[in-house]
């Protein structure tokens, strides 16, 4: 079924629902993109079941999933690997609809970046974004919160861009991170990451990030306007209702996936981020029907697949990616999951 999600402010029931929504602003100028890059803007939409003329208002409200899918349908669709990390390239802050005009009317870069980090999640719910001090750097994240959108690389990377285009849009054009963190492993063609970013990538990491230096944080924002500030952040709040949260599970998934990457993955860790005693967490799981190992064999079965099918990927560095010690730990998990071992079922995907 094809069509939009209504904005919050017309669900009675928000304040109960699970809620995983964002403006569609985030798609702003992706159809002649996906031209551009050879596809059929149409075709794509039907695939993942979104009306086209859904985005034409930045203020209409897409369902997060349906959007991430849309990106990953965009990239196979067109045959362009890298067709998020491009079309962030190009993206700037007044695309983006109420969240893009927000930063701009931030007073000065370091307030711009702050109202970013707290106002996102309001623009796209279920996300986590923070502003924090780094090994000496300030580092800017972004991850979404709900394990059950597993492929989303391609937000990943548009979402990068952007971020680094709203310093961009203070500091000038020729501004770049030290470095940029992605959850994701490195892809096939990750040299264009470098060239775009200008900057050092490091991949599998527990979130997606831009990290630099303290950069003239008091200069005013091109567009600063506290008034105006204060009204598109009240509208902002008042159109999407909340920052939005994914079921238990689905959160219980997407800590796992964070943990993965530290090679660390632990209940408590994943409790305590949920805010809730490893025993609390542990018997709302039940009620729900599963155990945390549950969650973890499922995660990494569903992250594995789409590893594999990576074949610039080496198996071993897929096995530690999911938290294997040993090569033969994975293997054994690929027979339980797949009836056969991780080389002959990436001998079987297509590339």
């Amino acid at each position: 079924m094809m069509g939009c999600v209504m904005p919050a402010s017309h669900h009675a029931s928000d304040a109960t629902a699970v809620s995983r929504r964002i403006l569609a602003g985030a798609a702003t100028g992706i159809r002649p993109f996906i031209r551009a890059q050879g596809g059929a803007p149409d075709d794509v939409f039907d695939r993942v079941g979104l009306d086209g003329r859904c985005i034409e208002d930045s203020r209409a409200s897409l369902d997060l999933a349906a959007y991430v899918n849309l990106l990953e349908q965009a990239a196979r669709h067109t045959g362009q690997d890298n067709f998020g990390l491009l079309y962030g390239r190009g993206y700037r802050p007044e695309m983006l609809g109420l969240i893009g005009e927000i930063a701009l009317a931030a007073p000065t870069l370091g307030s711009a970046l702050e109202t970013l980090a707290t106002w996102f999640p309001w623009h796209q719910q279920a996300t986590e974004t923070r502003l924090t001090r780094w090994n000496g750097r300030w580092q800017l994240s972004y991850r979404i919160l709900d394990g059950s959108i597993v492929d989303r690389r391609q937000d990943s990377e548009l979402t990068m861009g952007m971020f680094m285009n709203v310093l961009r849009a203070c500091l000038g054009p020729g501004w770049t991170p030290e470095i940029v963190f992605f959850e994701h492993p490195r892809p096939d063609h990750w040299k264009q990451h470098e060239a775009v970013f200008d900057a050092e990538i490091f991949w599998n990491r527990p979130t997606n990030a831009i990290l630099f230096r303290n950069c003239a944080f008091d200069r005013p924002m091109p567009q600063a306007s506290r008034e105006n500030l204060a009204r598109l952040t009240g509208e902002l709040g008042r159109l999407t209702g909340s920052r939005g949260a994914p079921r238990l599970i689905d959160h219980v998934k997407g800590e796992i996936r964070r943990l993965l990457a530290t090679g660390e993955v632990h209940v408590e860790a994943v409790a305590e981020q949920a805010g809730l005693h490893r025993w609390t967490l542990q018997r709302r799981l039940a009620e729900e029907g599963v155990s945390f190992s549950d969650l973890l064999e499922e995660t990494r079965k569903s992250l594995a697949r789409g590893y594999i099918a990576q074949r610039h990927l080496p198996l071993t560095e897929i096995a530690y990616m999911l938290g294997y010690s040993e090569m033969s730990a994975f293997t054994r998990a690929c027979h339980k999951w797949y009836g056969v071992s991780p080389r002959t079922l990436r001998s079987g995907l297509a590339g």
